[in-house]
C-alpha cells in the first residue's frame, strides 16, 4: 500500500513539487495499479513458457558486410555548410 507521504517523498526525489490532494490522487491511482498486480501475480502460470518476445522473430538484423563508403565529395556534395573539405557547422561556444 502506498501512502500519501511516499508520494511526497518520491516527488522530493524527483525534484517535482506534489501537493497534498494531489499527493492523494496518486497514491490512490498507484495502489490500483499495485491491486491490479496483485491479481496477475494470483494466476497459475505453472505451465506457461516465458514469453521474451510477443512475436515469433528470431533475428530481424541484416548480415554485417563491409561495402563501400562514400568518398568526402559524396559525403559534401548535398551540403551548402562546407569549408576546407569538410562540413561546417555553428559555432557553440
Amino acid at each position: 500500500m502506498i501512502t500519501k507521504d511516499e508520494v511526497e517523498h518520491v516527488g522530493w526525489l524527483a525534484r517535482i513539487e506534489i501537493d497534498e490532494q494531489d499527493a492523494d490522487t496518486y497514491a490512490a491511482h498507484l495502489n490500483t495499479v499495485l491491486e491490479y498486480f496483485g491479481q496477475l501475480d494470483e494466476v497459475d502460470t505453472e505451465n506457461v513458457d516465458p514469453t521474451y518476445h510477443v512475436a515469433d522473430v528470431v533475428n530481424v538484423f541484416r548480415e554485417d558486410v563491409v561495402t563501400e563508403s562514400l568518398t568526402q565529395e559524396e559525403a559534401l556534395e548535398n551540403t551548402q555548410s562546407k569549408q576546407d573539405g569538410h562540413f561546417k557547422a555553428p559555432k557553440i561556444m
